[in-house]
């Protein structure tokens, strides 16, 4: 068997209103990411994205989540960003895109 797309770094994975997410969310798989997120927020007002599972994160992938965040709340959704890890963290305040993004903790969840 052959393969002629590029391995994604990350893996997609979608559970009711849940997006989650594990891996590496990279330029490399912005496309799938933004496709998966405006296709639940076709179905669901409220999206959680989890990102518990993400170990690193590019600018040029976070952007992608701010970008489906101000969408969501112009199309009368909520979009939330759950448990990200501390190197995602870091790089949503470097990048200024904490400003734009919600964040939700690790508490509350379960």
């Amino acid at each position: 068997m052959t393969s002629d797309t590029l391995e994604q770094p990350v893996d997609i994975m979608s559970d009711g209103p849940v997006l989650v997410l594990s891996g590496d969310l990279d330029v490399r798989s912005t496309m799938e990411v933004r496709t998966a997120v405006r296709d639940l927020l076709l179905s669901y007002d409220e999206v959680a994205i989890d990102l518990s599972g993400v170990e690193s994160a590019d600018v040029t992938a976070l952007r992608v989540l701010a970008a489906a965040t101000v969408q969501a709340v112009r199309d009368g959704h909520h979009l939330t960003l759950r448990q990200p890890s501390p190197a995602v963290r870091r790089m949503l305040h470097l990048s200024h895109l904490a400003r734009i993004v919600e964040v939700t903790p690790a508490e509350g969840v379960g």
